[in-house]
């Protein structure tokens, strides 16, 4: 984000500092030429606060959360996990159900993200990667990570202190945009089972055509 202010050339001013993850609030803003860019993304992050405080006041009873800034943390990864609106308070409440339980969350794009700090983002992670240990490993550190790992919507601000009530654990894509939900480990097993048939359909497919 700051990298498509600094190239707008309607804007002024240099941003000598990069703002802290997960601070700037996707939106639409409006602006007029020769206004500062600094000046805007403090809007931005004025903007994320006062959504984060707004939500947080009416958030659910008994969330494992202990303050707003933790509210973002988890949205941020429920923002990488799914872009499906139906999707996003189901896969909230595996990640609490997982923080109530002392799980560890085992989120692939925590893992990219603090692979990312220090090197460039993978779009695919190896066994390798998962086990390579960093701030952000939530397969190898229990918790929340220690910083947002995305600016999350308003959308995904919401499922993270209204998730839906469901005993699932687990959670694997399913081929198709969407994720096959388990609440036991054999369950889980089964989806990966069915989301690499269905991958392999699909390969095979592409390379009929």
């Amino acid at each position: 984000m700051v990298g498509l202010l600094a190239d707008d050339e309607m804007l002024d001013g240099a941003i000598t500092s990069l703002p802290a993850e997960g601070s700037l609030f996707p939106d639409t803003y409006f602006y007029s030429r020769g206004d500062d860019r600094v000046s805007l993304l403090d809007r931005m992050q004025q903007q994320m606060e006062m959504r984060l405080a707004e939500v947080w006041a009416e958030r659910a009873p008994d969330l494992p959360l202990s303050s707003a800034e933790e509210l973002a943390v988890l949205a941020s990864i429920i923002e990488k996990e799914t872009g499906l609106e139906d999707e996003r308070q189901l896969v909230a409440s595996v990640f609490i159900n997982r923080l109530k339980k002392n799980m560890p969350l085992q989120s692939d794009p925590t893992v990219a993200y603090g692979l990312s700090v220090s090197d460039r983002l993978k779009t695919s992670l190896s066994r390798a990667d998962l086990k390579t240990p960093h701030r952000w490993n939530s397969y190898l550190n229990k918790g929340l990570p220690p910083t947002a790992i995305s600016n999350p919507s308003y959308a995904s601000i919401y499922a993270a202190a209204h998730p839906e009530k469901s005993d699932y654990l687990y959670f694997v894509a399913d081929a198709k945009g969407g994720h096959l939900f388990a609440r036991t480990l054999a369950e889980h097993n089964r989806n990966v089972r069915i989301y690499r048939n269905r991958l392999k359909a699909l390969k095979q497919q592409a390379g009929e055509q």
